[in-house]
């Protein structure tokens, strides 16, 4: 078995979705709209073949996300080379993110660092 993608609910799509084309790598579909029950997405594909689907409806519930919550914690994504997650946290820190650790190499051995973007989701970037 293989994860075929992983969904995920935002407020802003669009914002999500562009978010993970522009520093990411990822490449988005058209999207998706019912117009009967307001439920829009957004498939993002990324060169390994994973996907990432950012869906919206209606009267969403958005709870606060502690950082240190049970269930899912982050999304990883490899950079390949601790020097392109040192460039490409700097450029997502330039851009106004908000860097919670790193870059550093973590006591189970990963080079890594994490970044609160996406309506307060976590996101690693590691090599």
């Amino acid at each position: 078995m293989q994860i075929e993608h992983i969904g995920m609910y935002v407020n802003d799509p669009e914002r999500a979705r562009d978010f993970f084309v522009k520093y990411l790598g990822g490449v988005s579909n058209d999207g998706y709209y019912n117009k009967n029950t307001g439920f829009r997405s957004y498939f993002i594909s990324f060169e390994n073949g994973a996907r990432l689907e950012l869906m919206n409806k209606p009267e969403l519930c958005d709870s606060k996300k502690d950082l240190n919550r049970t269930g899912y914690a982050h999304i990883a994504f490899s950079a390949g080379t601790k020097e392109a997650v040192d460039d490409l946290t700097d450029k997502i820190r330039e851009a106004g993110y908000d860097v919670v650790s790193g870059p550093r190499t973590t006591g189970d051995g990963y080079y890594e660092s994490c970044i609160v973007v996406i309506e307060g989701n976590q996101i690693e970037i590691t090599v």
